[in-house]
């Protein structure tokens, strides 16, 4: 199987078998049955796109109850280090961070169950974030931690003093204070 094991339980990394010619390359990206034998039952209903300039950091969101969402993320063009952090109370992962480089050259994709944070910071000239999700968004049931709380320290592998983060995200509490 194309997948990569996580220290984490429920995240999935997918490696997928890219065929290169002389015309260039094809890899299948999205396959329902492959995920589903890989224990991921998934109904995707929302695709979301950004794209996003060196240093930009946008995170850690989620969204609460019933409008949480699994995601299953991908780069389409450079590259970011994308993080995720266990906010299930009832896992044995509760409150570690987890973080992957993705990139349009090594076409990893992660797969995000519902429960968990997320965000990502650009760390090309330009990227193009793209994400299937299994809720639709709702702005009711917003949720987010700090980028830079120190109870989860994480290393973003990035001089923090760089970052180029949205007001709304810099208004969001720590870990610990945010709501589930």
């Amino acid at each position: 199987m194309p997948f990569l094991e996580i220290p984490i339980p429920g995240l999935i990394v997918f490696e997928p078998r890219i065929f290169h010619d002389e015309r260039g390359y094809f890899y299948e990206s999205y396959n329902k049955r492959t995920w589903q034998e890989a224990g991921v039952v998934a109904d995707f209903v929302q695709d979301n796109q950004a794209r996003s300039t060196m240093g930009v950091l946008r995170g850690l969101h989620y969204q609460t109850g019933e409008m949480a969402q699994a995601k299953l993320v991908r780069v389409l063009e450079g590259e970011v280090l994308d993080i995720v952090v266990d906010i299930r109370e009832d896992s044995p992962a509760f409150g570690r961070w987890y973080g992957i480089r993705l990139s349009a050259e090594n076409k990893r994709q992660m797969f995000v169950p519902r429960g968990f944070a997320h965000g990502h910071l650009v760390l090309s000239e330009t990227a193009e974030f793209f994400y299937k999700c299994d809720n639709y968004y709702s702005q009711a049931h917003e949720g987010g931690i700090r980028y830079d709380d120190t109870t989860l320290n994480i290393d973003w592998s990035f001089d923090l003093s760089r970052v180029i983060v949205a007001e709304k995200d810099l208004a969001l509490p720590r870990f610990g204070e945010h709501r589930t």
